[in-house]
């Protein structure tokens, strides 16, 4: 499993994520005791267990978790407030982790990490069918998928803004530009690829020739003048 239980690193349960890197700190435990990532793991795997045996997400009990992980509930309940939250963990778990700090070279190499991180999260959800199941029932719940959308895909959006932002301070790119649009731009075509068109190659060196393509057109023009960006505009 590719992720942070895999590298002896607890689950994030924290609803603050994003910034350049690692980003905002994580919400407090809401617990008394020290966590233990051993039964963290056990939690997190019995739920991946309980979906290979093609138990739906619906199904899924925080009594029927804890049996399956030899857990109590108050273990489950001490890390996670609800199966929800959870859910996103162990989705977390199985997806190719985040990068955990952008190179801040230049805009570009910025843009690259995070549609190559785009692109190795299309191509595990191509190769595993869990991953891929997961996913589809999320979208068919409504509590599940905004519970998704808050703690990860916000986040990893709110990172690909604040590198652009930072591309126009840096005159990497215009600065009349609305990064809201230009951050769909750019992963609009990873996304197609990988969600949209599952035929699709995602061949290595991808990431860079988007990347590549789009500053070309979107870097300033010599004589020709932009608004100026604040370092507070959003």
């Amino acid at each position: 499993m590719s992720s942070s239980l895999a590298e002896g690193r607890p689950p994030h349960t924290g609803l603050a994520e994003g910034g350049a890197g690692a980003g905002a700190p994580h919400a407090g435990p809401r617990r008394g005791r020290p966590r233990s990532e051993a039964v963290e793991r056990a939690i997190v795997e019995g739920v991946m267990k309980l979906l290979e045996d093609g138990v739906p997400l619906a199904e899924l009990s925080i009594e029927r978790i804890a049996r399956t992980a030899g857990v109590g509930k108050a273990a489950i309940y001490r890390r996670w407030s609800d199966k929800e939250e959870l859910f996103v963990d162990v989705v977390r778990a199985a997806e190719p982790p985040d990068p955990e700090e952008l190179p801040g070279t230049s805009l570009r190499d910025d843009l690259v990490v995070l549609l190559e991180t785009l692109r190795q999260r299309g191509l595990a959800n191509r190769s595993s069918a869990i991953l891929h199941n997961v996913h589809a029932q999320m979208k068919s719940s409504p509590k599940i998928w905004a519970a998704y959308d808050a703690l990860v895909v916000a986040p990893r959006r709110q990172l690909g803004l604040e590198v652009l932002r930072r591309g126009q301070l840096t005159g990497e790119v215009r600065a009349d530009l609305d990064v809201e649009l230009l951050n769909d731009i750019v992963v609009g075509p990873m996304l197609l690829r990988s969600v949209m068109r599952p035929e699709a190659e995602l061949p290595d060196g991808l990431a860079e020739q988007i990347v590549d393509t789009l500053l070309e057109g979107l870097a300033p023009r010599p004589g020709v003048s932009s608004p100026t960006v604040s370092s507070t505009s959003g």
